[in-house]
């Protein structure tokens, strides 16, 4: 598809019915084909609940676009212009999102599980409540954006950078934090139960009553981490910085290189 084509409403809405008829089983409809937007010039479009299940979406230019509720499951939108979309609701899962531009955009209780977000950037994005499992985002920008609440469970954030990002009650179970920048984040309540964060910075952030269990904190950099009331039972802490750390009231039951 052309670089520089932009589909009017019409052809927008031919494009979207000959998909859904592609993606019917039964019975085969001859006039069904793959949506193929590699490219197109979407900027502002609206696309909310529409269903783009496993489209072709590379490179396209999204930016502004309404996708509030929009089935983008298993698509590919690699390299794609996501900065300031709109995509509360939307389902993700599965897609490709490689070096996507999600800038600003929102993503409140959006489906990303598995999604891969390698080397994506998503600072001052909206992920509140979100659903990252088992989600790749290794490499990804993560500044300032606003996880509260999201679930982050196995996913894989090494050497992401979540420098002020606002990880509140967050899951982040088992997930895969290795060498990732963590400076000055709020990880208040959060669940990172036998995470590896080794070698990660942690350099004042926020763990105020964070779950650490069986975390590897190997190497890590705790220098001035707010940890009062945290859980650090059975932790690895060999090696980690912990200078100025406030470790008041922490459960280091079990943790080695305290």
């Amino acid at each position: 598809m052309n670089a520089t084509f932009k589909p009017t409403t019409n052809q927008l809405v031919e494009i979207l019915s000959a998909h859904a008829k592609w993606l019917q089983v039964e019975p085969v409809e001859p006039s069904g084909a793959k949506a193929n937007l590699q490219g197109a010039n979407l900027q502002g479009a609206n696309l909310q609940g529409a269903n783009l299940q496993v489209a072709d979406l590379r490179g396209s230019d999204l930016e502004f676009a309404d996708l509030r509720g929009a089935n983008l499951r298993c698509s590919n939108l690699q390299g794609a212009n996501l900065q300031d979309t709109d995509l509360r609701g939307s389902n993700l899962q599965g897609s490709n999102l490689q070096g996507a531009n999600l800038q600003g955009s929102d993503l409140r209780g959006s489906n990303l599980e598995f999604a891969d977000l390698q080397g994506s950037d998503l600072r001052d994005a909206n992920l509140q409540d979100a659903n990252l499992q088992g989600a790749t985002l290794q490499g990804a920008n993560l500044q300032d954006t606003d996880l509260r609440g999201s679930n982050l469970q196995g996913s894989n954030l090494r050497g992401a950078n979540l420098q002020g990002s606002d990880l509140r009650g967050s899951n982040l179970e088992f997930a895969d934090l290795r060498g990732s920048d963590l400076q000055g984040t709020d990880l208040r309540d959060a669940n990172l139960r036998g995470s590896n964060l080794q070698g990660s910075n942690l350099q004042g952030a926020n763990l105020q009553d964070t779950d650490l269990q069986g975390a590897n904190l190997r190497g890590s950099d705790l220098q001035g981490s707010d940890l009062r009331g945290s859980n650090l039972e059975f932790a690895d802490l060999r090696g980690s910085d912990l200078q100025d750390a406030n470790l008041r009231d922490a459960n280091l039951t079990g943790a080695t290189g305290t």
